[in-house]
């Protein structure tokens, strides 16, 4: 047997003409660097999640991944400054006949710097207790002058209900108060660079989403959203928090993990504008397809219509009315009454849950 296995990848004055490229030898991937009058071959696998590292960017002597931004040395394979444990497998390179070989016989050892698992990759493990809500509000707001937001005093009547009258733990998530990034696209890269824990929550641990990320796979059983309406849409909040959820729907399609576990959505809808069912729909909509069930009338709402634009009317109205009151207090206890079956078995998931895929069982499998 050969100790060595030269494979033709191209001519050289082609391959020149980029400073890095992807370059396939058989079925082996080969991130091809072409720097100071030299060429250098590292593996084209990422130590991330798998990255197409020959499709990334060079910055100095590291090959910078295009998914997470790991960086690789393009001539010595390891990581970046802090991280040479990190090692991608590099290769022996020549030049005959203006001709670039790679030897892949002489491919090094890839080894894995151990990295601490985020916390939100533990197992989805129910803890022991009654039932828990979050409400999770959507409303934007000036920090330094506040105002009366009818979403936010309907969603605060629901989560004292919950709290005094029904005894139960409940926590309040404003978006507005938590600092994070909009979705920057990962999904677009490829479906394997979306991850789980979402990958700008693993990056950035300035980022707040964690919270919401925490509340809703982890701990609540009954997810109460509230949203304006603008423009005859949900708030920009809303759709930038979702985005940022697309972490856990792709855990169905790529990874068949179901994250959100026997959780039940209820929302509560207000605003000058009417298109509250078009609303109320896109809302289901997406929090069905990340698993969860809805209560008996999921939602409650209140809107004037289009042409309803005397704003100060429509906040004493809700203000004032006993029936909104009772109305977001009933919804809260019917998703509750959902969730109680839901965690006692009752109500179990269907076995095709997550879009034709076999669920797994509650509470047996990691999510990391």
């Amino acid at each position: 047997m050969s100790d060595t296995q030269w494979t033709d990848v191209g001519s050289v004055e082609e391959l020149k003409q980029k400073s890095l490229q992807e370059v396939n030898c058989g079925k082996t991937r080969i991130a091809l660097t072409y720097q100071h009058e030299r060429f250098s071959a590292i593996s084209g696998i990422c130590n991330h999640v798998g990255g197409p590292l020959g499709t990334g960017t060079l910055d100095g002597d590291y090959v910078v991944c295009p998914w997470h931004y790991w960086k690789f040395h393009r001539e010595t394979g390891h990581g970046e400054v802090g991280y040479e444990q990190d090692r991608v497998p590099t290769y022996a390179t020549k030049i005959e006949n203006g001709r670039l070989y790679v030897d892949l016989a002489s491919a090094t050892k890839r080894t894995k710097q151990p990295h601490q698992p985020h916390s939100l990759a533990r197992p989805v493990i129910r803890q022991a207790g009654p039932v828990r809500v979050v409400g999770i509000s959507t409303t934007a707001m000036t920090v330094d002058h506040p105002r009366y937001s009818t979403s936010d005093a309907l969603l605060d009547i629901a989560l004292d209900y919950a709290q005094r009258t029904l005894q139960l733990e409940t926590q309040s998530i404003r978006l507005r108060d938590l600092n994070f990034r909009a979705c920057e696209g990962f999904y677009s890269k490829a479906a394997q660079a979306c991850t789980w824990p979402c990958s700008i929550t693993q990056m950035d641990p300035t980022d707040q989403l964690d919270r919401v990320y925490e509340a809703i796979v982890h701990w609540a059983d009954v997810i109460l959203l509230s949203t304006p309406i603008r423009w005859g849409n949900a708030s920009s909040l809303y759709f930038k928090m979702v985005e940022r959820m697309n972490c856990i729907q792709n855990q169905e399609t790529i990874a068949k993990k179901h994250l959100l576990k026997h959780k039940v959505a209820a929302f509560i809808i207000m605003g000058g504008q009417d298109n509250v069912q078009g609303v109320a729909g896109q809302l289901m909509t997406f929090w069905a397809e990340v698993g969860c069930q809805f209560p008996q009338f999921p939602f409650i709402a209140h809107s004037r219509g289009w042409s309803a634009e005397d704003m100060e009317r429509n906040i004493c109205e809700v203000q004032n009315s006993r029936e909104l009151r009772e109305a977001a207090q009933q919804l809260v206890a019917r998703a509750v009454d959902m969730a109680t079956l839901m965690v006692g078995g009752q109500v179990p998931e269907h076995p095709l849950a997550g879009g034709g895929r076999k669920a797994h069982k509650l509470d047996s499998e990691p999510t990391g």
